[in-house]
This record gives C-alpha cells, structure tokens and sequence, in this order.
C-alpha cells in the first residue's frame, strides 16, 4: 500500500528541522510521547548520510483482528518484520519554512491477510507522523 505524506515544519529552516529529526534525544523523545517503552535509538553518520534505528515496544492500536495476531503491543524493528515500509523522507525548504515528505510502500507479508492487515500499519505510520512533525515544531 502506498503512501504519501506532506507536512510543514512552519517557518524552522531545513538545516534546524534535519538537526532536530536526526538528534538521538528528539527520537527518544517522540517515541517516550507517543507511549513508547523498551526505547533504544542509534543515530549513524556515514559518508555524508545519517541512519536512524529505533526499536521499540509500542502500544498497539489497531482493529480487534490485528490484535488477535499482535497481542497489546508491537514491537517496531522493522527489520526481520513480517511489517514494512519501504521508502524516502524529503527535508524541502518551501516559502521561507521546510516540508517534510515521505513516501513509500507498506507491505506486511503474511499469508491471506496481510493485505487487509496494511491499510491499518499505514494508518499507524501516517498518525506517529503528524505527531512527530506536531511535537518537532514545539521542539524549534
């Protein structure tokens, strides 16, 4: 399933609102405000590119029948998950502020119903997104 977001960071320029995505603290941050235990954030810089790795144990909201197979909780550690996305987030700067896209496609690989089980994980994704970007402009 694919995806689409756009969402303005306001007035912060690119180079502020890329600091503060790419800060360890703000990633533990977001993630401990969205309800998030078992924290673990690693921030990478290689080559000129920045790799965010977060695993965490989050609270599950998503239809009876997900949670039937999930249990109360997820753990997000995409990697070795039968749930994925794939895809690319933009810093942009834009009339005098900076736009944050991401785009990409949310697969989740079980049998017989992992179609039906991508439109909530993308749901789930856009939701932490807008209260990522919403607790980001606080932050600037």
């Amino acid at each position: 399933m694919k995806i689409n977001e756009t969402h303005s960071y306001g007035d912060a320029d690119v180079e502020a609102v890329f600091g503060l995505i790419s800060s360890e603290a703000f990633r533990t941050e977001a993630a401990e405000d969205a309800g998030a235990s078992d924290i673990d954030v690693d921030v990478t810089e290689s080559g000129g590119a920045v790799t965010i790795t977060i695993v965490r144990t989050q609270p599950a909201e998503m239809p009876d029948f997900v949670k039937k197979l999930t249990g109360d909780t997820v753990k997000v550690s995409i990697i070795g998950q039968p749930a994925e996305m794939l895809g690319t987030a933009v810093l942009e700067a834009k009339g005098g502020g900076t736009s944050f896209t991401v785009a990409g496609d949310v697969t989740v690989k079980i049998p017989f119903i992992g179609k039906k089980i991508e439109p909530e994980v993308a749901k789930a994704i856009k939701g932490s997104l807008k209260h990522e970007v919403e607790l980001g402009k606080t932050r600037l």
